[in-house]
């Protein structure tokens, strides 16, 4: 089964593809397709991309893989679930928030560990399969410790960084070397309503 392994880019954080900003365009992603007996590691995260989703067109194949060195598959499925509680996106893909888990394996210690082992036991054994109500209380009561703020961190960058999430949120790269977004897209953000002509009085070019 062809899949494509999520790996680090050399343009951006780690986890995180990249963004192409000659152009401001969302390129194609550029993940080399695979065969899932090609990744080893000590865990293995597997999904699908919606075929319905803007990012089925960005990727060669709705399967994805990530290949973790340090994480077992089941701490890596626990981050997954308690990054979706730290900031939930629903039109993200779980490959986007595969991310956060790559660029937590690569400095994986024995502090992060243990944090999803204890996250794991106060959920009863398995942070995972409680719902979303427990999972957000449980993630509320470790909030300001060192691991919960190592995950969160991880976030901000792993989540946002990477042209999947620009796709999904409509971000079409840098402007500022192109004359900003006066004249490239300034109002054509989808998920806002449209402002008012008091609010939005024609463009001044000088």
């Amino acid at each position: 089964m062809p899949v494509i392994p999520i790996a680090a880019s050399p343009h951006g954080p780690a986890g995180a593809t990249g963004c192409h900003d000659d152009d401001g365009r969302i390129r194609r992603l550029e993940l080399p397709l695979a065969r899932r007996e090609f990744l080893k590691g000590s865990g293995i995260l597997i999904g699908t991309i919606s075929s319905g989703s803007v990012l089925a067109a960005l990727a060669p194949s709705t399967v994805w893989a990530l290949e973790l060195k340090q994480l077992s598959t089941s701490e890596g499925q626990t981050l997954m679930a308690m990054g979706r509680v730290l900031y939930p996106h629903r039109k993200l893909p779980d490959a986007v928030y595969a991310l956060l888990v790559k660029g937590l394996d690569a400095k994986a210690d024995a502090a992060l560990h243990d944090g999803i082992r204890a996250l794991d036991r106060s959920a009863g054994g398995s942070f995972v399969k409680g719902d979303a109500a427990t999972r957000l209380k449980l993630v509320k009561a470790i909030e300001g410790t060192p691991f919960f703020n190592t995950v969160r961190g991880q976030c901000v960058t792993s989540l946002y960084d990477n042209d999947m999430a620009f796709a999904v949120f409509g971000y079409p790269g840098a402007s500022f070397d192109k004359g900003g977004y006066i004249t490239r897209g300034f109002q054509d953000l989808k998920w806002l309503p449209a402002p008012s002509k008091q609010a939005s009085p024609p463009l001044y070019l000088g």
